[in-house]
């Protein structure tokens, strides 16, 4: 089974791209999901046609859908979000001013990626594309897993002892309704789910991203930042899509001037991003909508390429025994935005605003860093024997 999820900036070309690539793969045979978890929804647009939060059924072999995050919101936090309402409310006060103060940063995001989990473990598909929202919100969604649950792990057993030891007494004497076991007991299924959502999207045989961008250098300069920021995370970007490419007879006359852009732009492109596999789209004389259209798209992208196919798989770390060395691959990194601390058996890596921890393996669990160069994408970090 696979998992391919596209992102990008705004305004790319994302759900085009992702819905495109579904039509082909269901006309090669396989029967596909395509979802969207942007909460802006465009998928029923391109397809021109109604699509509800549960899969709905385009045509042979292709299904769709677009996920209710209030939905799924009840779905996956109901009980816990009662508690939690109960102590804001313990004073007096309701309202949406309550329901907003439960709304946690990333929980949204989170119960979108349940919902990929979901249908990957209900097995109806061979695969799932996922249309992801801008930039930001993809990687907010994508490292949820880890970030909630190193918290969770550490911090859900002593709270669970704690509340039933002196939890009478305090609910006694200061009127604080202590949390039931069965809250613990939604918390280690939360947790159970965010394991195996983890272990799955780092699964480079079956979860693919693919960066979507336009020959424009904004949109370049955030789709390398995107690149680099995935591959912090352990993510597998395995193509590049670059959409609107203007034909060079419609850049004649007053168009003229961003015929260079352009060309600057892809040149840019392919040296950036040399070895991973790139599929260029022209812009095209209609909008991408309805499914012919999507169809001949899908064909046109990949031409000879199988979509369903791993593209491209990076060695991300490479640990020198020898060497006493690690190596982190960071595409686009600037060595003066990147931070390197050593917590015991941890190392933290800081790249401008996104921090990420990484165990450090067995053989250098006792060991410190020594030194650390940065060149030709690879962070190499030694350490002293």
């Amino acid at each position: 089974m696979r998992i391919i999820i596209y992102t990008g900036k705004g305004g790319v070309g994302k759900t085009s791209m992702a819905a495109a690539t579904a039509c082909r793969i269901a006309k090669d045979g396989k029967k596909v999901l395509v979802m969207s978890t942007d909460q802006a929804h465009s998928l029923a647009d391109s397809f021109d046609m109604k699509i509800s939060k549960e899969p709905t059924v385009i045509t042979d072999n292709l299904d769709a859908m677009e996920i209710d995050t209030v939905y799924e919101s009840e779905k996956s936090w109901g009980s816990m979000k009662d508690y939690f309402k109960s102590l804001l409310t313990l004073k007096g006060g309701s309202g949406i001013e309550v329901e907003e103060l439960l709304v946690f940063p990333g929980l949204e995001e989170l119960f979108s990626m349940f919902k990929i989990l979901e249908m990957y473990e209900c097995g109806k598909y061979d695969t799932i594309i996922v249309d992801c929202a801008p930039t930001g919100e993809t990687l907010s969604l994508l490292k949820c897993p880890e970030l909630l649950g190193d918290v969770m792990e550490k911090v859900l057993p002593v709270k669970r002892k704690g509340v039933k030891t002196i939890g009478p007494i305090v609910e006694k004497v200061a009127g604080v309704p202590m949390p039931k076991d069965n809250l613990f007991d939604d918390l280690e299924v939360l947790m159970d789910k965010m394991d195996r959502l983890q272990k799955l999207m780092l699964n480079k045989d079956i979860v693919s991203l693919r960066v979507v961008t336009t020959p424009e250098k904004i949109v370049i300069s955030e789709a390398k930042r995107n690149f680099t920021c995935l591959y912090l995370y352990h993510y597998n970007v395995d193509a590049v899509i670059v959409n609107n490419i203007f034909p060079e007879k419609a850049m004649e006359g007053y168009f003229n001037a961003w015929n260079v852009h352009q060309k600057e732009g892809l040149d840019e492109i392919r040296e950036s991003f040399s070895e991973v596999p790139k599929f260029y789209v022209g812009l095209q004389p209609q909008e991408l909508r309805t499914l012919p259209i999507l169809h001949k798209m899908g064909n046109s992208i990949y031409a000879e390429t199988d979509p369903d196919n791993v593209l491209f798989k990076k060695e991300i770390y490479i640990v020198d025994k020898d060497d006493s060395s690690l190596s982190i691959y960071l595409p686009f990194a600037e060595k003066d935005e990147m931070s390197l601390e050593q917590e015991g058996r941890e190392i933290m890596i800081g790249i401008r605003n996104e921090r990420r921890r990484f165990p450090l393996p067995d053989i250098f669990e006792d060991h410190e860093i020594s030194e650390a160069k940065f060149d030709e994408g690879y962070l190499k970090i030694s350490f002293l024997k």
